[in-house]
């Protein structure tokens, strides 16, 4: 059996350490890539693949061992099939895989979004592609991953036996209800998946973090909680109102009394085929029932369901349900179904991100106040009950099909940390944009008439502002054109030819120091 797993690393000093190496190993990746694959150090990854075989000679009567990959990257699909292969072979052969493994990763290049990586692996080769910025147009925010295994099937590995899970499969379950889910998790809500297994349970919490794609999920998230985690005593608090905005997987039993007071609550049924359903006259009866209650436990419930003290804000969309359903008899592709599903959740999340992203560009300021000798002017404040007002004439309820009490609903995601993730990407990229525009407007300005009458300290203090600002873009990696840079430091150099020679020298000097 195989499960993927979100590891905390904020409480250990040397993880510390570890993570902020990292991050500037791979201070661009995250620039460039989706939300959904950005890395976040303070959290690793953990793919465990579990083999149990009965032993007459061991006492418990079973050889039981886990292979676990740790990794600060999201890639769900693409490690979930590697940690297959290498645990295969080291069942197979022993421990040497594991060095040759750890071998061929030393080879490997740095991940690149949007660009095809070869990647050895004892004694194949896998092809990845990560997708970047530039695909936030296609509903496909995962990473594809080929493997060249004529060297592993030659030894009879069963390769598919963890295959990456679809989003289709996953939320199948749960398919009457997924504008509450959907909510829930654009909310950032506390929300407990309770699952049979360990694989069914991280692959149902991994895709509910996908479903508000290009919106990245910020709050925490894991995908297999277990009694053992550091955390657990504040998990089981009993103090609902301080419950964090976090998606928790469990499988052991206890949770079902340690959790009860939580207010939002998945459970699962043992995962059926959506062929064995459709056979049998649809969706399993109670599969995905909703079951709203005032109390604060849910432990008498034992049925599969959404189980939830949240009202949806929004009603249910019967065309998506119809369309899926209608799939399931006649027999269409998994991969195709997941598509379907997949372009739903894109499409209702960008619905509701355009009067979000309208009303951050009336934010900025006028291209006509920008001037080239004063500061660069910064973006307005974000005002809430403003922006909830201008829903009434731009809102999504004039354009889509989806009924429902929109307004509350952005209330809900303005507190959550989805938002305050979604803001500060967004608010960065205004102001980078705005520190573009000002250097470009400085750059085509005339210095000369500008410089006329001015008095040395003033010149000088030009001089460190242009030296500053074009020190900050190379840092900050702002896409400043060749052109705004030669003229920018011919400015530079024209300001310094009029200064006293003595006072030329001390520019030059700081400069050289600086650099």
């Amino acid at each position: 059996s195989s499960g993927a797993g979100r590891i905390g690393t904020a409480a250990a000093g040397q993880q510390k350490t570890a993570a902020s190496t990292v991050a500037k190993s791979y201070a661009n990746y995250n620039a460039r890539c989706l939300p959904p694959l950005q890395m976040d150090t303070n959290f690793l990854f953990g793919f465990a693949y579990f083999r149990q075989v009965k032993d007459a000679s061991i006492r418990r009567g079973y050889y039981q061992k886990s292979v676990i990959l740790l990794t600060y990257l999201p890639l769900v699909s693409a490690f979930t099939q590697l940690t297959a292969i290498v645990a295969n072979k080291f069942f197979e052969t022993g421990d040497l895989p594991l060095e040759i493994f750890c071998h061929d990763v030393d080879r490997w290049p740095h991940p690149v979004p949007g660009q095809h990586l070869t990647l050895p692996l004892l004694g194949s080769v896998v092809e990845l592609y990560i997708p970047s910025l530039s695909s936030r147009h296609t509903d496909n925010s995962n990473e594809t991953v080929t493997v060249n295994d004529s060297t592993i099937s030659s030894i009879g590995l069963p390769l598919h036996q963890a295959p990456p899970p679809d989003l289709f499969p996953t939320l199948y379950p749960l398919l009457e209800q997924l504008h509450c889910v959907w909510e829930l998790v654009l909310t950032a809500e506390p929300v407990v998946v309770l699952a049979p297994s360990p694989a069914q349970c991280s692959a149902t919490v991994q895709a509910l973090t996908t479903i508000i794609h290009p919106l990245r999920y910020v709050a925490d998230y894991r995908p297999f909680y277990t009694i053992h985690d550091s955390d657990f005593k504040e998990m089981t608090s009993s103090n609902s109102s301080a419950l964090p905005s976090i998606i928790l997987g469990v499988t052991n039993p206890f949770f079902n009394k340690a959790l009860q007071h939580w207010p939002n609550q998945i459970r699962l049924a043992a995962a059926s085929s959506p062929d064995h359903l459709a056979a049998n006259g649809g969706l399993a009866k109670n599969a995905s029932k909703l079951k709203r209650s005032t109390s604060t436990k849910f432990q008498n419930e034992s049925k599969p369901g959404v189980y939830t003290q949240v009202k949806p804000n929004l009603e249910r969309d019967r065309d998506i349900i119809k369309r899926i359903f209608k799939g399931v008899q006649l027999k269409r592709p998994a991969e195709v179904q997941s598509a379907l599903l997949r372009r739903y959740f894109l499409e209702l999340t960008q619905t509701f991100l355009i009067p979000l992203e309208r009303y951050l560009a009336g934010l900025m300021p006028l291209a006509r106040t920008i001037s080239p000798y004063r500061a660069p002017p910064k973006v307005k404040p974000f005002n809430v009950d403003d922006f909830i007002s201008s829903l009434d004439q731009s809102g999504p309820q004039l354009t889509s099909r989806i009924k429902g009490d929109w307004a509350s609903l952005y209330r809900k995601f303005l507190k959550s940390p989805n938002f305050v993730g979604w803001y500060n990407i967004r608010h960065a990229e205004v102001s980078k944009k705005l520190s573009l525009l000002h250097l470009e407007s400085l750059a085509e300005a005339k210095i000369e008439i500008w410089m006329e009458g001015k008095a040395e300290v003033e010149l000088v203090d030009m001089v460190l502002r242009i030296r500053g600002k074009l020190s900050e873009s190379a840092r900050t990696g702002l896409p400043l054109p060749d052109l705004v840079k030669e003229r920018l430091q011919g400015h530079v150099t024209r300001i310094v030819s009029t200064l006293p020679e003595d006072l030329q020298g001390v520019i030059q000097t700081k400069t050289s120091a600086s650099s």
